[in-house]
């Protein structure tokens, strides 16, 4: 029996977040009035000129070179024609003969941790069209030209991915990529970050690809696997079956989990693409791509590989840590004012991070240095760990610009580690405790963790563990 593989290339269709238009001064805005954001440009009005965003072309170049791809010093303009009720020019201008870069790969890690290199064709400019709505009216579809002309950065992968997983983690690095450099908020459900899934089968070892079949704006990491697994095994049953079956575009109905076809393939020709003569070539210098390239920020990848190597977190603490450039940005801060790594990330993780719900880290209510404070009675045994999250975290979330030392003496849970009163708790543990401390000097070994229980009780949480144990323990062999 044949066994086949999945072969998939993607392109991505990144929304870049410039101010205004690619090819004009429209505003841009998710979720404004339909068709406010439009003008004698964006609508095609006979007469009127493109002019190229030059915040389009360098957000282009950031990502161009963190892709280690070859920025082309030459760019230029097309026309791609087709038309679609939501494309005022019945065209769109793109670039076809000369991209914006070519080459380069993005790094991406599996769920059993292994890593694959997946290489990039090209990307290239080009501006989006409008939107149509299906379910306004009962009658007609309504358009809406906000997002036309909306600055865009297509990048093409070669077929290097073999598995929904894989593009499931590819898309989800690119996002972590784009929101890094600052370029693009990645959102795929506002349609930030959407991309077409080309998926074909051959037989394992065969280096002959199979016709593929492209599913068209998937909108989720989650829709793209599920396109994936579900287009690849529709095309196996069908080879196996001995049928064949033509290239086509396909749509991926979520509910479902199935694709169906939208239309057969287009091919370049369909496109009749030429250069457009309202835009001249681009010419990108040197010393531009040498500016950018010193003002890109340091890429997940590498703040990870510092998290680890040099701050030695964890694995799992540096993934965390190094997912967002603004968790990133607010670590490394407070270790710059001398707080402990391992427990600022640790609070960070278990504390901070699930406080704030997915909201950005600017909205912490909590200073920067009262976080130092609070460590620091953990690092200096004033407040044990545990209490410290139990009970002076969460006094903490209520009074966020009350100094931490005051609320934990407040609270009562400032560590005793005076011996005078640690033994008077010891003696008046072991007197309430007699048989249980006569087993202990019997052999019982496992009752010293009640008897230290018991005793941390006596003090509500605040004598100090360490001190608490030693006290005992010379308690019981006198």
């Amino acid at each position: 029996m044949v066994q086949y593989q999945t072969v998939v290339g993607l392109e991505v269709h990144i929304q870049m977040n410039t101010y205004s238009k690619a090819f004009c001064g429209d505003a841009l805005s998710f979720g404004a009035e339909p068709n406010t954001h439009v003008s004698t440009i964006s609508l095609a009005h006979p007469g009127t000129l493109p002019k190229p965003n030059k915040e389009h072309i360098n957000k282009g170049l950031k990502l161009a070179l963190s892709l280690n791809s070859e920025v082309n010093k030459v760019n230029a303009f097309d026309r791609k024609h087709y038309y679609y009720a939501d494309s005022p020019k019945a065209y769109q201008i793109t670039q076809d003969r000369l991209p914006i870069c070519v080459g380069g790969a993005l790094e991406i890690e599996l769920a059993d941790g292994s890593k694959k290199n997946v290489r990039i064709h090209h990307m290239h400019m080009e501006e989006d069209a409008g939107k149509t709505i299906h379910d306004i009216d009962t009658q007609y579809s309504m358009v809406d030209l906000n997002r036309a002309g909306t600055p865009l950065l297509e990048l093409v992968t070669e077929p290097d991915l073999n598995s929904g997983d894989e593009v499931l983690a590819f898309i989800a690095q690119l996002q972590q990529l784009v929101r890094y450099l600052g370029i693009s908020d990645g959102d795929m459900e506002k349609g930030s970050l959407r991309c077409d899934v080309n998926i074909s089968v051959n037989p394992v070892g065969s280096k002959i690809l199979g016709e593929r079949c492209e599913v068209k704006n998937v909108n989720s990491k989650k829709n793209a696997k599920a396109a994936v697994l579900y287009e690849s095994q529709r095309q196996i049953a069908l080879l196996e079956k001995g049928l064949t079956f033509n290239k086509q575009t396909l749509h991926f109905d979520p509910e479902s989990g199935r694709t169906s076809p939208m239309r057969d393939k287009e091919d370049a020709d369909d496109y009749r693409y030429f250069p457009d003569p309202d835009l001249p070539p681009i010419r990108i210098s040197q010393s531009e791509i040498d500016e950018i390239q010193e003002l890109l920020p340091a890429l997940p990848w590498e703040v990870k590989k510092k998290m680890k190597e040099q701050v030695k977190l964890n694995e799992y603490d540096s993934t965390i840590l190094s997912s967002d450039k603004k968790i990133a940005d607010y670590f490394f801060n407070l270790l710059e004012q001398k707080a402990n790594p391992k427990l600022l990330a640790n609070l960070m993780i278990n504390k901070i991070l699930p406080h704030l719900n997915g909201k950005e880290m600017s909205s912490i209510e909590i200073e920067e240095d009262v976080i130092i404070s609070f460590l620091s009675l953990i690092e200096n045994e004033k407040v044990s760990p545990s209490t410290a999250y139990q009970k002076l975290w969460p006094a903490l979330i209520d009074n966020p610009s009350k100094p931490p030392k005051d609320l934990a003496q407040s609270l009562g849970i400032l560590q005793i580690k005076d011996d005078g009163i640690i033994s008077k708790i010891i003696e008046e543990v072991i007197s309430e405790n007699s048989v249980q401390a006569e087993e202990y000097r019997k052999g019982k070994k496992k009752v010293f963790g009640f008897l230290i229980g018991q005793a941390m009780r006596k003090s509500k949480g605040s004598a100090a563990p360490d001190v608490v144990k030693k006290a005992l323990m010379d308690a019981l062999h006198n």
